[in-house]
């Protein structure tokens, strides 16, 4: 994915109702702003500013489109503010929460609310070089994506994608609870306008698919960057990319090297959700769901005990994680190195 070569807003710029207080993130479509509102709330203030069709410098506001890249950029504004107004029609706790979305200099800005923790990326880079085996144990991958299943299929009920899911776009609250940012679909519309512009997608996380234009998205599509996500927070690392495994693919060892560490029950699961095939994978997160619990019930089988759903072991953990590495949590949207970018 391509990186951002663009001039930021200034610091304590006024943007409509809001306040520029400083830039938390970027990538090749977007800028991520902390703002303050008129009532000193904090929101996150991302900003619709595609690399490759714009150029603005220091000190300006608006940027510059060259003119055989206007129809490009106004198409991809038109779905950016479409992504925003379809997000802000979704209220659960699992997705992040769009307040506002505006016009203002010749581009659009999709507010957020504000949130503290860490991505899943940053705890996957911290904890994949442990002597232990294990990254994130079970019972906590389980507890987060169990949630961010029930956020994603909130997203799909509301015939919206994700398109964009990976560990660096699942973000960690405070008391443990996850929560899906950067949604992608918007950037989709780029990458059929020619291959002058960078892919949009993240190897490793993308499925096939995204790889070829014009080739049929659905929710299958997000599962597959499901199970990629569920993979790299049992290896540490992402899984093989699509079109490197279409040619040789290396996952079934690879999956098989989790076994022990992680139940076989759950390494299938992944394996399912990591299929090439689209109609082999899952089509849906409630089927996926439902496989999930299998494994649950699996487990209380063979443990004799009942597996905890709430939050609360994980929400433990990772209030310790400050204290262990000296380091205060990260504002959202912040991580910006390691397995992926932001885009």
């Amino acid at each position: 994915m391509a990186a951002q070569t663009n001039a930021p807003l200034p610091d304590g710029l006024q943007l409509g109702e809001y306040r520029i207080v400083k830039k938390i993130s970027s990538g090749g479509f977007s800028i991520v702003y902390l703002g303050q509102g008129e009532n000193g709330e904090q929101v996150a203030i991302k900003e619709y500013l595609p690399s490759t069709l714009v150029k603005r410098n220091a000190g300006e506001l608006m940027p510059s489109i060259a003119s055989d890249n206007l129809a490009t950029y106004r198409n991809g504004l038109k779905c950016f503010f479409e992504e925003g107004r379809a997000l802000a029609r979704i209220a659960h706790p699992n997705v992040v929460r769009v307040v506002n979305f505006f016009r203002a200099n010749e581009t659009v800005y999709m507010v957020m609310a504000y949130e503290q923790g860490r991505s899943l990326q940053e705890l996957i880079l911290r904890n994949r070089n442990r002597p232990e085996k294990v990254v994130i144990a079970e019972r906590h991958v389980r507890t987060i994506f169990n949630q961010i299943m029930h956020g994603l299929r909130e997203v799909h009920t509301n015939r919206l994608l994700h398109l964009d899911l990976k560990p660096a776009n699942i973000y960690l609250r405070l008391d443990g609870s996850p929560l899906l940012l950067d949604f992608g679909a918007a950037r989709q519309t780029l990458t059929t306008d020619g291959p002058k512009l960078f892919p949009m997608y993240t190897p490793g996380f993308a499925a096939p698919e995204l790889y070829r234009k014009q080739h049929q998205l659905g929710p299958w599509t997000d599962i597959y960057a499901l199970g990629a996500s569920l993979y790299a927070s049992m290896a540490g690392a992402p899984p093989q990319p699509a079109d490197q495994r279409e040619l040789s693919d290396k996952m079934p060892a690879q999956l098989q090297v989790l076994v022990g560490p992680y139940s076989q029950n759950l390494v299938d699961l992944v394996a399912w959700c990591l299929k090439l095939n689209v109609l082999e994978r899952p089509q849906s997160v409630f089927a996926l769901q439902r496989a999930l619990r299998k494994v649950d019930d699996a487990r209380v089988a063979a443990n004799g005990v009942q597996v905890a759903s709430s939050g609360t072991g994980l929400s433990g953990w990772i209030s310790r994680l400050p204290a262990r590495f000296g380091r205060k949590p990260k504002d959202m949207g912040s991580t910006t190195h390691g397995l992926t970018l932001p885009g």
